[in-house]
């Protein structure tokens, strides 16, 4: 029987969810969900000076954002400390530890002499063998084996093996009584059932040391997997100026939460030449072995592609739970109703962000329409104030307000007034939006409804008649 794969995405809080680590919690999450495993969510708050909770609050509100949720946790370091002490004392009594109490100055002096002979500066095991007792001064250090080999089997990058002489005697508790973090991320993998970990290439230095922990704690080792990092355009490392921000300020521009999933799953990982994937589709064909050892390439242009494509694809029920915050921040009283779904219907083939079709979407909403100067001048001018007039009564006799019939109306009050639909379609449009551009003519008047439709008419030809008064 095959075990249960157990994922788990670790932040620290010391700053929002960005890309890279909202790719590595994508990655574990998919791969528990792929095969029904389960998901856990550490909070790595060791650094106290550094951690708030704000930075918390802010990386679970991105997390539930994207739809990536927890089968345990929130777990918390800051809360383990007695279970790191715990196994401290397991290595400590089976003198795989020792206290040191080499002075900062002794470590320095220890350091520049290396370095002077050609050596790695690292420390040199003067207190290994001495034995001593705990004292306020003393760290806890690791005794790491000085001969043979440690070996990374890793499902991305293949093994790594690293000469167990390049590795010092590390710090696994410091004098304060803190653990170090290999100590507590292995302790809490090992405790919490962790059994496969996959994490950015950047842990690649970190990773021996662990393997090592494992082993003097008899603890199974997990399956490892390093993913290259994300780069920007120029492949520098991703940073503000290639358009890497917090995860939540993608959801502020407009995104939907699908379309960053389907974009951050392909910074590495791949399934043929499939670009748009849904939320389901990623859980059924996400595996370890597709995951690439190139590093992503994020770009905005892209992603923002991306976004248009999802934007068109989803259901209007879906959009319209992510849209509704952007019609309230434009004062629009909205509600994720048949009536927004159907707007949403009328944009998502010309929107590519969230933002866009808001502000597509006013003046579905608006009590009364605002001409645009220019476009008012163009086109409501008094020769199109009969036309408008024998459209509102075609339309005020329509028992059916369908787009087959309003197209029979326009028909009618184009053969009498002798215009072809363009001439009558950009005041009409104006009319009803104040503006030039706007979905399809039928589609829209559809979606406003006959009561709107006639009423905001009525309106342009009053403002037609004054204009010549």
């Amino acid at each position: 029987m095959n075990k249960q794969i157990i994922t788990r995405f670790p932040p620290s809080p010391t700053g929002y969810l960005h890309v890279g680590g909202a790719r590595t919690a994508l990655f574990n999450w998919l791969y528990a969900r792929h095969t029904q495993g389960k998901f856990v969510l550490r909070i790595e708050d060791t650094d106290v000076a550094r951690s708030t909770q704000a930075s918390t609050d802010a990386i679970l509100e991105a997390l539930e954002w994207l739809g990536i949720d927890w089968d345990e946790g929130p777990y918390f370091q800051s809360q383990r400390s007695d279970i790191y002490s715990e196994y401290i004392e397991k290595l400590l009594s089976t003198g795989l530890a020792y206290y040191c109490t080499c002075s900062r100055d002794t470590l320095d002096a220890m350091r520049q002499k290396a370095m002077e002979t050609g050596g790695k500066p690292k420390y040199d095991g003067t207190c290994r063998n001495k034995g001593l007792s705990k004292t306020d001064d003393a760290v806890v250090r690791f005794k790491a084996p000085l001969t043979g080999s440690t070996i990374i089997k890793d499902v991305v990058k293949g093994n790594i093996v690293i000469p167990n002489a390049e590795m010092d005697d590390f710090i696994i508790q410091r004098s304060d009584g803190v653990s170090t973090y290999n100590l507590a991320v292995v302790v809490d993998d090992i405790t919490m059932a962790i059994n496969t970990v996959i994490r950015g290439d950047d842990h690649v230095n970190n990773t021996p040391k662990q393997i090592l922990l494992y082993q003097a704690l008899n603890a199974p080792l997990p399956t490892f997997g390093h993913v290259p990092m994300v780069l920007g355009k120029d492949r520098a490392r991703l940073s503000k100026r290639h358009g890497a921000m917090s995860v939540t300020a993608y959801r502020d521009m407009g995104y939907l939460p699908d379309a960053f999933l389907n974009y951050l799953v392909r910074l590495g990982w791949s399934y043929g030449d499939q670009e748009f994937f849904t939320k389901d589709e990623l859980i059924d064909k996400f595996t370890l072995e597709n995951i690439g050892r190139s590093p992503g390439i994020f770009d905005t242009d892209k992603l923002l592609a991306l976004n248009a494509e999802h934007i068109r694809k989803s259901p209007p029920v879906a959009v319209a739970r992510h849209l509704i915050p952007f019609l309230k921040q434009r004062d629009c009283e909205a509600d994720a109703n048949e009536f927004t779904q159907a707007v949403i219907l009328t944009l998502s083939v010309r929107s590519k962000t969230l933002a866009e079709m808001a502000d597509g979407a006013l003046f579905y909403y608006a009590s009364k329409i605002t001409y645009d100067a220019k476009a008012a001048k163009k086109f409501l001018k008094p020769a199109i104030a009969e036309p408008l007039n024998l459209l509102i009564k075609a339309l005020e006799a329509l028992d059916v307000f369908d787009e087959p019939s309003l197209e029979n109306a326009f028909k009618t009050v184009m053969e009498t007034a002798g215009m072809k639909l363009g001439k009558i379609a950009q005041p009409v449009r104006v009319a009803l939006t104040g503006k030039t551009v706007s979905p399809g003519i039928f589609e829209m008047i559809v979606v406003l409804g006959q009561d709107t439709v006639i009423e905001r008419l009525k309106d342009a030809a009053k403002f037609i008649e004054n204009r010549q008064t």
